[in-house]
Order: structure tokens, then C-alpha cells, then sequence
């Protein structure tokens, strides 16, 4: 980022950008169902932000997403003040009274967001699990890349396809935000993850508890606790369904009879594989073949 220090100009702040749709701008994109979903009414980069502040005695019907790349800034909400370092971020709820401002001694450089629609409040939840702390985010430029694309588009015409390019530009990046440690698994979900691999690779095979439990270096209980967490399965359970998935793929694309298909996916008992089948897919194993053959 650039490292500018003059403090704030008549129009604002040196290199900022920003668009703040008008009303009549809403009303011409408010029937579309992505605008109503979730959308972007304002967005903007102050960089180097001096003396940017702002108060709002009964907040306002959006969410607002402040993101500090450089420098610091303060956010008071709830009684309780919050400081805003870089890498951190935090989302204002709507209809909140608050307060935020650039440190004096070392000014912000942030991004800045408002949004709204029937997804917002999901978003919000999920981002927010730890009420009235920042947010840690690790620096990813395709997250910048986004926003500008989102301000770009903001500032365009509008037709139809750029309403909609804007909610999947908003949506990929509040994902990128909110899921982040659902997409960077720790060492604990590895662990159950490669138990996970073990079992596709396995699949044939028949595991025991106790064994899948060593495989992961985890006492039964342990292992079954987070294994659960996870996948919302307990481990064996999670292993019988790996099962019938995999003789759905026999079914659809081979010619074994059930017998086979039973070896093949470590069934002892036919009539158990079929009624495990049917309850998992909804119908007989033959049944399945028929429908989708």
C-alpha cells in the first residue's frame, strides 16, 4: 500500500476510492433477486485515513465491513471499545449505535463495506462468532482484487448481468472471510480427514473402531468425539455410507450382480447391503440400477 502522509483533503482522503449508490440506483436493481440476496450499497479504500471518523446514534439498516490493511483504528460499539490493527477486520450489525475512527499517530488504510440483502445476516453470524472482537484475516491480494472489482462494478451502469456479477464478486468474498476456517483445516481435521482417505482407500475392507481409532493416533473416544464434529457421523456410521456411495457408482456403471458388488465394498451379508442401501438412497439396490440405467 501506498505510504502517504498528508492528512484528510477537502473531498476526502489522497488516492481514495469509493461509490455510494443513490436510491434511485436501488430501485432500478431492487426487484432483482440477487440484489435482494445480498448486495453492496457502498464500498470504498481510504488509504492513509486521517482524521476519518464517524458517528451513528442508531447505526444503520446495513452492515458495514471495515478491513485495516495499514495503520490502526478504533471501533466503539456496546460500550466497549475495539481496536483495528493490520490483517483485522469486524462488521458493524445493522441498527447498531457506533462509533469508528483512524488512530492519529498512525492512520488507517482500510477497506470499507456496506451490505445488505436476505444472506447478510448468515454472513454476519458467521464471521461474528466472538462478539465485539476483530477479526485476525492473513493478507490474500485476491481478496483486494475482489473489492476492486466489486467498486468497479458499482460504478458502472448497472445492467442486469453486473447486478449479478456484484452479488457472486460479494458473496466469494465474504465466503473468503467468514469460512476461512472451514477452508484451512487444522492439524486436528487432518488427521480425520486422512482417517477419511484411509477408509475410501479401505473400502473394501472391514474396520473396526478401535482400528480406525490407532490409524489417527486418537483414543476411541477422542477420535470418535472429533469425528463426529467433523462429519456429523460417527466414524463407522460415516463408513457404511462411504460404502453405498461407492456401489452406487457399481450399479451405474457396471454389470456386477449384488453378490459381487457385496465383495467389492466389503459386505458380508447381502440382505444387510440391501437394506443399509435402501435406507441410505431411498430404494432397493436393483431398484437403483433400473431407475438409472
Amino acid at each position: 500500500m501506498n505510504n502517504i502522509t498528508e492528512t484528510r483533503i477537502k473531498d476526502g482522503f489522497l488516492g481514495q476510492t469509493m461509490v455510494v449508490l443513490s436510491q434511485e440506483q436501488k430501485c432500478k436493481i431492487e426487484a432483482n433477486p440477487f440484489f435482494q440476496n445480498l448486495f453492496a450499497s457502498a464500498v470504498g479504500y481510504f488509504p492513509n485515513a486521517r482524521n476519518h471518523d464517524r458517528s451513528r446514534k442508531n447505526g444503520i439498516s446495513e452492515y458495514i465491513l471495515l478491513y485495516c490493511l495499514e495503520g490502526e483504528g478504533w471501533i466503539t460499539i456496546n460500550k466497549k471499545t475495539i481496536k483495528l490493527t493490520p490483517n483485522t477486520s469486524f462488521i458493524i450489525p445493522e441498527n447498531t449505535a457506533h462509533k469508528y475512527g483512524s488512530s492519529l499517530n498512525a492512520p488507517w488504510s482500510i477497506y470499507w463495506l456496506h451490505f445488505t440483502g436476505n444472506y447478510a445476516e448468515t454472513f454476519y453470524k458467521r464471521f461474528s462468532k466472538y462478539q465485539n472482537e476483530p477479526v485476525k484475516i492473513a493478507f490474500d491480494q485476491t481478496r483486494i482484487t475482489l473489492l476492486n472489482t466489486i467498486i468497479k462494478l458499482l460504478d458502472s451502469d448497472l445492467s442486469e448481468e453486473k447486478t449479478e456479477l456484484v452479488h457472486f464478486k460479494l458473496t466469494t468474498f465474504l465466503s473468503s472471510l467468514c469460512y476461512s476456517d472451514v477452508l484451512n483445516l487444522n492439524e486436528t481435521n487432518d488427521r480425520i480427514n486422512l482417517s477419511i482417505i484411509y477408509m475410501k482407500e479401505n473400502i473394501g475392507s472391514v474396520l473396526s473402531i478401535d482400528h480406525l481409532a490407532v490409524q489417527a493416533h486418537y483414543s476411541v473416544s477422542r477420535y470418535s468425539e472429533l469425528f463426529k464434529q467433523r462429519t456429523g457421523y460417527a466414524p463407522i456410521q460415516y463408513f457404511i455410507r462411504l460404502k453405498i456411495q461407492k456401489s452406487c457408482e457399481y450399479l451405474y456403471f457396471g454389470n456386477m450382480n449384488i453378490k459381487e458388488i457385496c465383495n467389492e465394498v466389503g459386505f458380508d451379508d447381502p440382505f444387510y447391503f440391501s437394506r443399509m442401501f435402501k435406507k441410505q438412497i431411498g430404494m432397493a439396490p436393483m431398484q437403483y440400477k433400473k431407475t438409472h440405467n
